[in-house]
């Protein structure tokens, strides 16, 4: 094993560490801020493993669309909404995290064997002659054109989503009656002498 080949292995066993501490992270966190944050840096780990598979445009493609977008449109939603509601204590709430430690483990027990049952292919370098934006593109549009359409449609729910529960909520029709329902929904004036005052 030359330098090159301890430096690769050495990034790749790093970025293999970031992406599992920033999912645990994202899974574990109370507050859903800092898991939205650790979001972006298990894509940005997985960016950078992108990279060392010398998948350069699909590394950038990550960082464009899922860190620039996806991950900013998950901040702005919860930034936006906001709620605060006073939750209720649930019986037999022990229940749902059994269901999803079970879930969770299944998933990486079928995930594990079929990782360690697949005859994984070992090429070394880039094929001569090809292109892989041109190759990514093609099978885009002609092997994986259903599951592409579907996630932008997907994409498309989300950000429908988010702008329904960060629009305003309607005021009940008590509060609508006892004031001018001309100016329930605009914020109050400023002042007059604050305003003359800042222009002196």
């Amino acid at each position: 094993m030359d330098l090159a080949q301890g430096v690769q292995l050495v990034a790749g066993g790093l970025l293999a560490l970031m992406t599992l501490g920033a999912a645990l992270g994202v899974v574990l966190f109370a507050n859903i801020v800092y898991s939205a944050f650790l979001l972006g840096g298990v894509f940005i780990s997985i960016s950078g493993i992108y990279l060392l598979l010398n998948a350069d445009f699909v590394a950038a493609a990550q960082i464009l669309i899922y860190v620039g977008a996806v991950n900013v449109l998950i901040l702005f939603a919860i930034m936006l909404v906001n709620k605060r509601e006073d939750f209720a204590a649930i019986p037999n709430a022990w229940l749902r995290p059994t269901a999803t430690a079970l879930v969770c483990g299944g998933l990486f027990a079928l995930l594990s064997t079929m990782i360690l049952a697949t005859p994984w292919p070992v090429t070394v370098g880039a094929i001569a002659g090809q292109n892989p934006i041109y190759k990514i593109g093609q099978h885009f549009f002609t092997d994986f054109l259903l599951p592409f359409e579907l996630a932008s449609v997907l994409l498309l729910m989300a950000m429908v989503g988010a702008i329904i529960l960060a629009r305003r909520d309607y005021l009940p029709d008590e509060v609508l009656s006892k004031t001018d329902k001309s100016t329930v929904l605009t914020l109050p004036e400023r002042p007059r002498e604050l305003v003359s005052a800042k222009k002196e």
